[in-house]
């Protein structure tokens, strides 16, 4: 029997893999989170199935690749019909909740065609990607959309920060030179104290909810997503976290002039993007990366007290822990800001996990460089549990294999990531409908290979050029690469789970046994 009862699947916003200590950041100080890889194991090659919120989340949720789910962005409603993560866990008879944010919208058509009440326990858990929601909070509220019934919101004005939305007002603005209040949702305020007492920002808030949540559950066995908004923009922290780090502490921007003098067509589109061209003034770039640094310092210190907390209730022994990210961040690297590209900056997500479970024992405070993907949780999940796997759904793999230090045969070659900015500034100086703006990451140990529709494809060799700055997608002496990576991408697109109501075993039973069964067909 595993030793694994519960889940504390954690997770953070726009955190880049490389902007821990322990995955290498020379100046960011996390010893909580390094102290947590010490009693795990870092996988240094995870990628996110999309590097956007929303539908990176809906692989991360349901165990399945964009093209299987068809979240393509953010905003894009999950299908009623998928399943997700909230399903596997209930079925083994684990609780699962959510505390913090998701980015998923709901099938509200699919579930008035079908007549699920919104209120009812069905219509409320397919609204909120199969988790009860304990406390769902999407963050990025601005006043003029702001959620009235916000429980963080009330939660402020409970500790005197008066107003109609103090989660701008006070948790993501601060106060400037001239004594007036300056809204974190531009960027020359990153500098600033956030007007709030550090104990009562975002993180502090939903790390209590966590710790509240997990006591009351008990002895009940729990799978607790714990979905910080930060580092996430606004990029403005509290004290003292906003001048914890200064410019001298900004590593060097990833880049190089010719990519910004011949760039890739729709990489050109997205460098023109306003976010890009900000983060391209390295004056600008160094202004506000300190806050962003500070906000993961923040996050890092309430993981401590998270852990704490967890060990004083005698939880360490039976809880896999995750975690990790669901994209990262460019921050200036490759002249762009945002994510949604697929340079390691922007895909790359940092995973790290810990199995409390003894055969785990081998790798225990190790690195794994398998190339490992988000839809890759659910199937570890149950494994941990003792659940039966299911390939005909779950499109991932499990990582317990890999974390009891084995060898697993057939393991992936290249990882994917899949992108769609029909919704962005980039689609329309390209002059492009909506239909065709998608794009296809393959992503092998050596190569990079980058499939648009209506460009031409890009090509990275990662073993000479691991700053991915030589686009080899002209190279005449790179076409057959190009050639057998598209086939290879192709090949991935003809073999995903569309047959997902039927098992495979159930197919094997039922192969040529339609005379066993009394059908004849064909017989003389």
């Amino acid at each position: 029997m595993s030793r694994v009862k519960n889940i504390l699947f954690i997770m953070c916003d726009q955190l880049r893999a490389d902007y821990l200590a322990c995955t290498g950041h020379p100046t960011l100080k996390t010893p909580n989170i390094d102290a947590l890889a010490a009693r795990g194991v870092i996988f240094t090659n995870a990628f996110c199935q999309a590097p956007v919120c929303g539908s990176s989340r809906m692989s991360f949720y349901t165990g399945r690749y964009v093209q299987s789910h068809g979240a393509t962005y953010n905003n894009v409603p999950l299908k009623i019909g998928e399943r997700t993560v909230g399903d596997h866990m209930r079925e083994l008879g684990v609780s699962t909740g959510l505390i913090g944010k998701t980015h998923m919208q709901a099938d509200l058509a699919g579930m008035k065609r079908l007549g699920i009440d919104k209120g009812s326990i069905q219509g409320v858990l397919a609204a909120e990607c199969g988790f009860e929601p304990w406390e769902r909070d999407d963050g990025l509220h601005p006043d003029a959309f702001v959620d009235p019934n916000l429980a963080y919101n009330d939660y402020l004005r409970e500790q005197g920060y008066e107003g109609d939305n103090p989660w701008h007002s006070f948790a993501n603005s601060g106060i400037d030179e001239k004594g007036e209040v300056a809204s974190g949702w531009y960027l020359r305020n990153a500098h600033l104290a956030a007007r709030i007492d550090k104990a009562h920002s975002e993180t502090a808030y939903m790390t209590n909810r966590a710790m509240d949540k997990i006591a009351e559950l008990g002895d009940t066995p729990w799978c607790l997503h714990l979905s910080y908004i930060k580092p996430h923009w606004p990029y403005i922290a509290p004290a003292p976290y906003h001048n914890m780090y200064s410019p001298q502490d900004v590593i060097a921007a990833n880049r190089g002039e010719k990519e910004k003098a011949d760039p890739h067509p729709v990489i050109k589109a997205f460098m023109g993007h306003e976010e890009s061209v900000n983060f391209s003034d390295e004056e600008k770039r160094r202004h506000v990366i300190p806050a962003y640094m500070g906000l993961i310092t923040e996050i890092d210190d309430h993981i401590g007290r998270l852990m704490a907390f967890l060990e004083e209730q005698g939880r360490l022994d039976d809880t896999l822990i995750v975690f990790t990210s669901d994209h990262g961040d460019y921050l200036g690297d490759h002249w762009l800001g945002e994510k949604e590209m697929f340079h390691e900056e922007s895909v790359r997500i940092p995973m790290i996990i810990v199995d409390p479970s003894r055969d785990c024992d081998a790798t225990r405070g190790g690195r794994i460089h398998a190339l490992t993907e988000a839809i890759d949780l659910i199937p570890t999940f149950v494994d941990a549990l003792g659940g039966e796997a299911k390939p005909h759904v779950l499109e991932g793999k499990s990582l317990l294999p890999l974390l009891r230090g084995e060898n697993p045969a057939g393991w992936r070659d290249f990882a994917v990531s899949e992108a769609d900015y029909a919704w962005r500034g980039a689609r329309l100086a390209l002059k492009l409908p909506p239909d065709q703006t998608r794009a296809y990451m393959i992503r092998t140990e050596r190569w990079k290979y980058i499939s648009y529709d209506q460009f031409r494809p890009q090509l990275f060799d990662l073993e000479k050029d691991p700053n991915e700055l030589i686009d080899l997608g002209t190279s005449e002496l790179h076409a057959e690469i190009r050639n057998e990576m598209e086939e290879t991408l192709n090949h991935w697109l003809r073999h995903r789970r569309n047959r997902t109501t039927m098992a495979h075993d159930v197919i094997e039973e039922r192969t040529d046994t339609a005379k066993k069964r009394g059908i004849y067909f064909g017989v003389w």
